[in-house]
């Protein structure tokens, strides 16, 4: 006799143990959601990830988290980035106080949400390979190496490219390969080179070498003469040959501890919800590693849809807010999709007539403010922003300053709280009842307007005067119901 497959219950379950996954499911443990993360391979946070950069607007996230001084230790900071030999960045003219890229390694990112996952009571589940999904009215269930089921009232998929969630939901993945032919290699250098992060191209090649800041440097390139498939041999003297060409030196390159080929693939889900199901971070959006873009753009999904599924599984939100996922996230992947495979196709530009495009992109967007400030907002994450209602303040939707509070915090500090910030002198009545989910502090400058900000550091209201009629109207619609 067959035995039966034993079901065990979490409130939400995330597939997939990646910087995405580990970060939402940290936040839903941090509002008291029970959540479960599932990880198909036993357990080991790998040294040998392909991100590297952190953006601005990730670092602000972690910060509203407490998570960002403890990164920032972990590796080394640019302010310039330069593209094509013509066209520079001056990331340290951005409106944050994280106004540079941070250079570290991926599983820094990682090693630090896991631990506040852990911290948090965040269950663990490895060697536990999604094999089934079926989900009715009230809950999902996940089949897990075909001999149990893990039920839950939500299931986030978390679990990459090839993610098995989105598989099991039949959604498609349509894109193309921008780049048929990449290395990335983590080796060690004789001779250090002069910045944390080195770039250039040069005719038919293209190199980048990144410091992790403890001896070891990531290279990633890729040869336009040989475009040749992901399992073709590779060795390091093929990539000590394209660095060469591409920087004019390999820098001494030796002892490489891993050595990779594969493609660069640009694809989103057309929907990342399907009933009680999302998708985040590469299982609904891949794209090129043109501006780092990659990694940080599935942690602004974690941000985003984390506070969502908490509100509604804490009871105070409606479940419409979850739609508001999809209507806000889908439009940025679509957007960095965009940005960073003109990145990719503006360096690999052959012709005459798109190298003269691209000379000129490149001196528009160097010698003009607003053209600089856009490329910056997209590339950062900073510029992004949610659509409002009609009629809604022209602030509603972008992201929140980081402003100095009445009580001596900073906006992010006291988003730790997890909670909404209502900005406000007056407004005391619109919080009252909803401590549990609403926190209000007043502005140490003299600025009349009022703000209510989300936990995920995006303004949802605002008015120009200390407090509206409209104010608790506002907070309802967002933070739900006074608690009787």
């Amino acid at each position: 006799m067959n035995a039966q497959p034993r079901t065990t219950r979490s409130n939400a379950l995330v597939v997939g143990s990646g910087p995405t996954g580990l970060l939402l499911a940290g936040d839903l443990a941090a509002a008291g959601i029970e959540v479960t993360v599932l990880e198909r391979r036993a357990h080991k946070i790998s040294n040998l990830s392909r991100a590297f950069g952190v953006h601005a607007r990730t670092l602000e996230q972690l910060d509203a988290r407490g998570l960002a001084d403890a990164l920032t230790a972990t590796g080394g900071t640019i302010t310039g980035l330069q593209l094509f030999g013509r066209l520079s960045l001056d990331l340290a003219t951005i409106p944050s106080r994280y106004n540079y890229l941070l250079i570290t390694p991926q599983y820094e990112v990682e090693k630090v949400l896991e631990a506040r996952a852990r911290e948090l009571g965040v269950e663990f589940v490895y060697e536990a390979e999604v094999t089934g999904l079926t989900q009715d009215a009230d809950g999902v269930d996940v089949e897990i190496n075909g001999d149990e089921t893990r039920r839950a009232a939500y299931v986030v998929g978390t679990d990459g490219h090839h993610s098995a969630v989105r598989a099991a939901l039949g959604l498609p993945f349509p894109g193309v390969s921008v780049i048929k032919s990449l290395f990335l290699a983590d080796v060690r250098l004789d001779e250090k080179p002069e910045d944390v992060l080195t770039v250039n191209g040069a005719d038919d090649a293209f190199a980048m070498i990144a410091s992790f800041g403890d001896g070891w440097y990531r290279v990633m390139g890729w040869n336009r003469r040989h475009e040749v498939p992901d399992d073709a041999p590779i060795d390091l003297d093929e990539i000590k040959e394209v660095t060469r060409r591409a920087l004019g030196t390999d820098y001494g390159m030796r002892d490489a501890r891993w050595i990779s080929r594969f493609h660069s693939d640009e694809r989103q889900a057309p929907a990342y919800r399907d009933g009680r199901v999302f998708l985040a971070g590469d299982a609904a959006h891949i794209h090129s590693p043109a501006g780092g873009q990659g990694m940080n753009t599935g942690l602004q999904d974690a941000a985003n849809l984390g506070w969502k599924l908490a509100g509604v599984l804490n009871g105070w939100a409606p479940e419409s807010l979850l739609d508001t996922y999809q209507a806000e996230r889908h439009p940025v992947g679509k957007a960095v999709l965009r940005s960073s495979g003109a990145i990719v196709r503006m360096a690999r530009a052959q012709s005459r007539m798109l190298r003269t495009v691209r000379t000129v992109a490149a001196t528009v967007v160097s010698h003009s403010r607003p053209a600089q400030h856009r490329a910056l907002g997209q590339i950062t994450g900073l510029g992004y922003h949610y659509p409002a209602p009609h009629g809604a303040h022209k602030l509603a939707g972008h992201r929140a300053p980081d402003l100095v509070l009445a009580d001596g915090r900073r906006l992010y500090e006291a988003l730790r709280e997890g909670k909404f910030v209502l900005v406000s002198a007056d407004g005391a009545g619109a919080a009252e009842g909803r401590e549990d989910r609403v926190v209000r502090i007043g502005r140490r400058d003299e600025n009349p307007q009022a703000l209510l900000v989300r936990p995920d550091g995006y303004i949802a209201w605002a008015s120009d005067a200390p407090a509206t009629a409209d104010l608790e109207r506002a907070v309802m619609e967002w933070a739900g119901e006074r608690r009787r």
